[in-house]
């Protein structure tokens, strides 16, 4: 049993990171400082409060088990919660949850004074004059959560973008800055929190604004000699809402500017939400104090789709157009357009489009066809989900069944086959195949490979399988 915290936590970290995949680990257990080791208690530091209360909901199993290998039975896990420079807390204070616990505890938050009512400021967005009350929030209703298709690439910033509509400026993520490539929902998940706030809240002031049309408003002011209205204007936003706030970058009067308005409205508890192509750390040619504040809160990416939530896109996508396709098109599309949000749903409309316009029923040779037009380079990407899907219909398994804990020969062998595919065909490690595939470790994605790799090799009934599945694979 180790005795020195950090050795301790140390390994504790390497049967973690086995178990989780890389940017998940990157983003929960890498920002952890472990604090002290007594009594067999652990106490480790994050650094806000959603930190612990989402390892309690996601990870609280692989904590313990890692826990209890390296300290050993009966270890209590305490998490020690700082959150200096938010404004929040001065001091750190301690939770204090069993590992055996999933419960969580709540904590009190910090109440925030709220300014006064304001007097009339020139609106850049219609025309001066127009009361607070007036203020029209620029957000489109399509782009609501009940419209957001929630999988595992987007959870976490799903997560905190709807608890911030439930208590906006009273969570411990403030602001929450949404970060990812283009095209993967920033400003559809945006543009939900506002609306769930005017849903929740319609006494609330919220507006929406992106980061070139912020810049084009300043500039106007400055021209015109109205900066003070202009920031004015700003300030009194309850839930202020700036999209690629990368756009600001050597723009040194507009971060100036907006430094100003950030500081006034976080200050007084007020909401921001920023949306970025990159995450803070990674952005150039801003001013450091400005960065400094976009740290402040909590960084959330947006991650390409898996093939599930692409599925589950296309079929909503689908319903609210009326459009009756099969299982079949939407995979054969989803597994052609992978990286991109906007192209996948532009895809389904274009096959709309193509049958609508030539009077074809929407068919396999008609996704086809389109696809090939869309997309130039049309190889198929294959996910471990997928693999599992084509596995499970050659054997007449259901996924339920292949990732259960069953020793029938018949199972396990097409488990082993849909482990040696995600081997050759995915660039996921064997700990994430594994994960994904009965929740089974590397070892055993390394066995079943070997055992697939030798049956090939000496049974032909059984080399003709994965020829047929290798085929299906890549149809």
């Amino acid at each position: 049993m180790f005795k020195n915290v950090e050795k301790a936590w140390n390994e504790c970290l390497k049967i973690i990171s086995d178990n989780v995949p890389k940017v998940n680990f990157r983003t929960w257990f890498e920002p952890i400082k472990p604090v002290k080791l007594e009594d067999n208690v652990l106490t480790i530091q994050v650094p806000i409060t959603f930190f612990y209360e989402f390892l309690e909901e996601q990870y609280i199993d692989l904590l313990k088990k890692s826990l209890t290998k390296v300290i050993g039975p009966g270890v209590k896990l305490e998490y020690n919660v700082v959150m200096g420079d938010n404004g929040f807390s001065k001091q750190p204070y301690t939770v204090k949850i069993p590992t055996s616990d999933k419960s969580g505890l709540h904590n009190k938050p910090v109440q925030i004074p709220v300014d006064k009512d304001r007097t009339s400021i020139k609106n850049p967005f219609v025309i001066p004059g127009l009361k607070k009350m007036h203020v029209d929030p620029q957000l489109n209703s399509e782009n609501s959560f009940d419209n957001f298709v929630e999988g595992e690439c987007n959870r976490l910033a799903r997560s905190a973008g709807y608890a911030v509509a439930e208590k906006p400026g009273g969570t411990a993520f403030n602001p929450l800055f949404i970060y990812g490539v283009p095209g993967l929902g920033k400003t559809h998940l945006a543009q939900a929190i506002g609306i769930e706030v005017k849903n929740r809240f319609p006494e609330k002031t919220v507006l929406y604004v992106d980061a070139n049309k912020f810049q084009t408003q300043y500039t106007e002011a400055t021209r015109k000699n109205n900066r003070n209205d202009f920031v004015h204007f700003y300030q009194m936003i309850d839930v202020l809402i700036v999209d690629d706030v990368q756009y600001f970058a050597r723009k040194e009067g507009t971060q100036d500017v907006f430094f100003h308005i950030f500081n006034h409205l976080h200050q007084l508890g007020k909401q921001l939400v920023l949306t970025s192509d990159k995450p803070p750390v990674d952005m150039q040619g801003l001013d450091d104090r400005l960065l400094s504040r976009f740290k402040w809160g909590l960084s959330a990416d947006l991650q390409e789709p898996d093939f599930n939530t692409r599925i589950s896109i296309l079929k909503k996508k689908s319903y609210q157009d009326g459009i009756n396709n099969s299982d079949e098109v939407l995979e054969y599309i989803a597994s052609h357009i992978s990286e991109n949000i906007r192209e996948l749903e532009g895809a389904l409309i274009s096959l709309l489009a193509q049958s609508t316009l030539n009077r074809k029923e929407i068919s396999m040779e008609l996704a086809k066809t389109m696809i090939d037009k869309l997309v130039t380079n049309s190889e198929r990407e294959v996910s471990i989900d997928y693999i599992q899907k084509v596995v499970c219909n050659y054997f007449g398994l259901t996924i339920d069944k292949l990732n259960s804990k069953t020793r029938k020969r018949e199972v396990v062998q097409a488990r082993q086959i849909a482990m040696y595919f995600a081997k050759n065909m995915t660039k996921s490690s064997l700990a994430i195949i594994g994960a994904n595939i009965g929740g089974k470790d590397h070892a055993t994605v390394l066995h079943a490979c070997k055992t697939v790799n030798n049956l090939i090799e000496t049974n032909k009934n059984f080399k003709e399988y994965i020829t047929e599945i290798d085929e299906k694979l890549k149809m």
